[in-house]
């Protein structure tokens, strides 16, 4: 028994799907560039916290779409029955929560056993 491939149906769903993770991988992006802003002040720790500040938000925003990828692609492989594009999704998901949290995990005073504030 022949499948039909690349039906119409199938070709407008998969273009809603990548138009959806476009605009939320945009949207992800621009608010996490636009919300943190490093401007220059006149003492030099001010302007590294303000530039650490500013990477950590630009790790953020990868792991946040790499978050929405990783949910995307085990949805489809869901619908697919497709067990080895279910495991690399869990894996992304994984991942991109790990790449979220990074700033968080590295203020961890290991040390001390507890969180360092500022």
């Amino acid at each position: 028994m022949k499948k039909k491939f690349n039906t119409l149906e199938d070709e407008k769903k998969q273009r809603r799907t990548r138009f959806a993770m476009l605009t939320y991988s945009c949207l992800v992006l621009s608010l996490t560039v636009g919300a943190a802003t490093a401007y220059a002040a006149g003492d030099p720790i001010t302007v590294i916290n303000n530039l650490s500040t500013f990477i950590f938000s630009l790790i953020r925003a990868i792991g946040l779409i790499l978050l929405g990828l990783g949910i995307m692609q085990v949805g489809l492989s869901l619908k697919s029955h497709d067990p080895s594009q279910r495991a690399n999704g869990f894996l992304t998901v994984a991942g991109g929560v790990v790449i979220t949290f990074t700033k968080e995990t590295s203020e961890y005073d290991y040390g001390m056993k507890k969180w360092r504030l500022g």
